[in-house]
């Protein structure tokens, strides 16, 4: 009979995703790993395969939530705009700060992963073509709905609001932005708004 794991998956990858968030990829240890998931080395190895298979498995968690938070948005929204619109303003609410960085985990981690390093690399470009891919569904609703007209391009318009929303998190890291941020999302939601 198989040994039964003697800890809570969910709860170790909520706690490694919040360091691997805080500290990133490569500035977390072992040490740091082992102290905050109250986890031995063999354990984590024997759990999940090697530091870097952790850090993908928060990463994808981290993706799931953020389209997940992203899809309740505009399925609650009156129109798909306004819905895109309500995301960005969640995105710079200052109630975000209870998040372990102020920066966005994906931004962060395509920010540290070389373009040689395929596996995460990879992995981090793939979900922020999923989030884009959403962006554009959302635009073509709106086109749909009559909001846009039939020459805008939707595909474009997704691009210029994930640059925008990419902007927006990295600026967030800095220590004297928090002020700034909800005004500066604030902006990108009213251009969006703009649109219709």
């Amino acid at each position: 009979m198989p040994r039964q794991a003697s800890y809570n998956r969910d709860e170790v990858l909520q706690k490694a995703q919040a360091l691997f968030w805080a500290k990133g990829y490569h500035a977390t240890s072992l040490k740091d790993l082992e102290t905050a998931l109250d986890m031995r080395p063999g354990s984590i190895y024997a759990a999940f395969g090697s530091k870097e298979a952790l850090f993908a498995e928060t990463l994808r968690r981290y993706a799931a939530e953020s389209e997940r938070q992203l899809q309740a948005t505009l399925a609650a929204a009156p129109s798909p705009l306004a819905g895109l619109a309500a995301h960005v303003r969640q995105l710079g609410s200052p109630a975000r700060k209870a998040a372990p960085s102020r920066a966005c985990m994906l931004v962060k981690t395509l920010l540290e992963t070389p373009d040689d390093d395929p596996a995460l690399r990879g992995l981090t470009e793939d979900m922020m073509r999923g989030i884009e891919a959403q962006f554009e569904a959302a635009f073509q609703a709106a086109r749909a709905a009559g909001q846009l007209g039939p020459d805008q391009d939707t595909a474009r318009l997704a691009s210029r609001l994930q640059a925008s929303i990419f902007g927006l998190r990295a600026y967030a890291q800095r220590t004297d932005a928090a002020d700034r941020v909800a005004r500066l999302a604030e902006d990108i939601a009213s251009d969006i708004e703009a649109l219709a």
